[in-house]
């Protein structure tokens, strides 16, 4: 591609409270506000409404074992053989020239699959979605992840919430979960009594 036409890109990286995760933040939008996407093996981006050959790409690298998209960044997960240091550089290399290329994130068929779908919700998960994206959401996103309302069950109280990215495997992820997200929600919402992970 003529370099007078690519795109400079920044980007850097930020370490999160697992260990093996790394948030790599970019000066470009790669995915629309709110929708995030989570690969636990390469085989999912070839999935219809997750297919992305970014992430086939970074699955290339032997040493990646997870990848996590939302909004301008994108977590990468390593095996514990591999150190950070190894491996930093090259990756941020393949980054950079893959969107200086503007080469897609996603196959077009995934944004058509993803258009939101909206849904008369109860006032008490309305309520619990707002908690969620004023106070939960811009936390666990600094940190690498991503927090998604799963459902509610109105006769115990219990609301699942799915855990991406970083969040994934992250030791201290039930703790935050637990001692953080459940303690708010359970103040803000009463109807909420426990906070649980789902397919954590």
């Amino acid at each position: 591609m003529n370099s007078l036409l690519r795109r400079p890109i920044s980007i850097f990286a930020q370490q999160n409270p697992n260990p093996n995760s790394m948030k790599f933040v970019l000066n470009v939008e790669l995915a629309p506000d709110g929708l995030s996407f989570d690969y636990a093996e390469p085989g999912e981006a070839l999935l219809d409404g997750k297919a992305s050959p970014l992430v086939v790409a970074l699955f290339g690298f032997e040493f990646v074992t997870r990848v996590f998209i939302a909004s301008n960044f994108v977590t990468i997960t390593k095996d514990d053989a591999t150190d950070w240091d190894e491996v930093m550089f090259e990756l941020k290399q393949f980054l950079k020239e893959y969107f200086e290329d503007q080469k897609p994130v996603f196959a077009p068929r995934t944004m058509e699959a993803n258009t939101v779908r909206v849904e008369a919700d109860s006032e008490t998960v309305q309520k619990i979605k707002a908690v969620l994206e004023q106070y939960v959401r811009p936390a666990v996103e600094s940190d690498g992840g991503a927090i998604n309302f799963h459902s509610f069950d109105e006769q115990t109280g219990t609301v699942k919430v799915l855990l991406q990215g970083s969040c994934s495997g992250c030791p201290s992820s039930t703790l935050t979960l637990k001692a953080g997200i459940e303690n708010l929600m359970t103040r803000l919402v009463p109807d909420v009594k426990l906070v649980e992970a789902e397919g954590v």
